[in-house]
């Protein structure tokens, strides 16, 4: 057999092996992220709920999904350790950004329509439909005859 015949295969077996190596690598990081969980740190577990680790087993985890309220998941089920600054920004609301103190937030979406004030006339969109009044008279007649059961020869 010459290499050129071979060499297909060849490609085709480094890239599996690529392939199952970075995904190794990653199952490894996963358990010892899983591993390094201590009580008290926060998680967020494959379904996208937060929660703090109360006990770790040894292939189950308590955790509190809100106060006084403890659930038993699967150490294969939590999907991410937090730090605690991010797990308070998430959970708690807390924001240690304090780079946008003193700008002013509207509460409504004036600055989405170009900051219109109260009582100012929206400028009207054509959506490329007609009113009900721009219609021929003669479609408006048949759109009535339409509802009033008129026209209907079935």
């Amino acid at each position: 057999m010459s290499i050129v015949t071979l060499l297909p295969f060849i490609v085709l077996i480094g890239a599996m092996f690529l392939m199952t190596r970075s995904a190794k690598k990653k199952q490894q990081a996963a358990a010892q992220m899983r591993d390094d969980m201590q009580p008290g740190t926060g998680v967020r577990t494959i379904g996208g709920m937060y929660a703090t680790v109360k006990e770790i087993q040894q292939d189950t985890v308590l955790l509190e999904v809100a106060p006084g309220v403890h659930a038993v998941y699967a150490k294969n089920a939590i999907g991410a350790v937090l730090d605690d600054a991010e797990y308070n920004r998430i959970v708690h609301g807390d924001d240690e950004d304090l780079s946008l103190e003193g700008t002013v937030v509207p509460d409504d979406a004036s600055s989405l329509t170009g900051g219109q004030a109260d009582g100012e006339d929206d400028a009207k969109i054509d959506l490329g439909k007609k009113a009900e009044g721009d219609a021929a008279p003669e479609e408006v007649e048949a759109k009535d005859a339409k509802a009033d059961g008129e026209g209907d020869t079935k």
